[in-house]
């Protein structure tokens, strides 16, 4: 069984994005980046070389973990920035221990198709 997340290892506040589709002046269709929550709080933590290895048979990108409070509408399209780091989420894991408390992304650093 694993141990509930306490809030002081919250202690990151990230935004979180989505991919939007806008028309420019001229009608031509571009995808941008629209903030969907900001502030929240949430744990990142870098994967062990033994994680990533891991990981790669699944996600060959997968660097770090973000851990925080599941919510509805959460897909792997978005991105979550922390200060200036673009994190790419390769995956979703829900905690089923937690009963759907917590929700773990499996992420990459690096800039997100569109912006």
């Amino acid at each position: 069984m694993s141990r509930p997340v306490r809030a002081g290892r919250l202690r990151h506040r990230v935004t979180i994005e989505d991919q939007v589709t806008v028309q420019d002046s001229d009608g031509a269709q571009l995808t941008e980046w629209a903030m969907v929550a900001s502030g929240v709080p949430a744990e990142i933590t870098d994967m062990s070389a033994r994680e990533v290895f891991a990981a790669q048979a699944v996600q060959s990108k997968a660097s770090v973990r973000i851990k925080l409070r599941a919510w509805d509408g959460l897909m792997p399209r978005m991105r979550v920035i922390h200060r200036t780091t673009i994190y790419n989420i390769e995956g979703i894991v829900h905690d089923p221990d937690s009963r759907v408390r917590y929700v773990t992304l499996m992420c990459s650093a690096g800039v997100n198709e569109g912006g």
